[in-house]
């Protein structure tokens, strides 16, 4: 863990004293470092303001479901801390039952559901890729909201 992660959370729990002492985990967006990148300034801006993890992908990691108000710390890729995020809804949809509402929060490319799903099938087959899983318009999703709380 990069210590700006330990920092940020310390300087939230400062100033929100009833929030718990535990780091929270912390992650990237995306599986390369340009997406990663440009995922954690979006969240920055303001423009990204949900995700949307693969069950299956939760199941290989071994990482548990996001939970409503539930805090996570974004990094960039190389695990710098940018921001603090609390979940505020979740909901599991089939990969083809995505819509363009929730696909505009997700703040990426034009903010078109087309978009997000050429970019998410392409995401999931490189992540699931070996695995007993197929890219379809049945693979369950981890649609998640949330809303930035602090910024470094």
């Amino acid at each position: 863990m990069h210590k700006s992660v330990e920092i940020l959370w310390e300087r939230f729990r400062s100033i929100a004293p009833s929030a718990p002492a535990a780091i929270p985990s912390s992650f990237h967006f995306c599986d390369n470092k340009r997406d990663a990148d440009i995922c954690a300034n979006l969240v920055l801006a303001g423009h990204k303001r949900a995700t949307a993890t693969s069950l299956a992908e939760l199941e290989i990691a071994g990482e548990p479901l996001p939970q409503v108000g539930d805090y996570a710390i974004v990094t960039d890729w190389s695990g710098k801390a940018q921001a603090i995020i609390q979940t505020t809804s979740l909901s599991i949809r089939k990969f083809g039952d995505i819509d363009g509402d929730f696909a505009a929060k997700e703040g990426e490319g034009d903010l078109t559901l087309k978009w997000w799903r050429e970019a998410h099938e392409g995401y999931y087959k490189r992540v699931l890729a070996g695995s007993r899983y197929v890219v379809d318009d049945e693979l369950e999703i981890a649609c998640e909201q949330f809303e930035l709380v602090l910024t470094t």
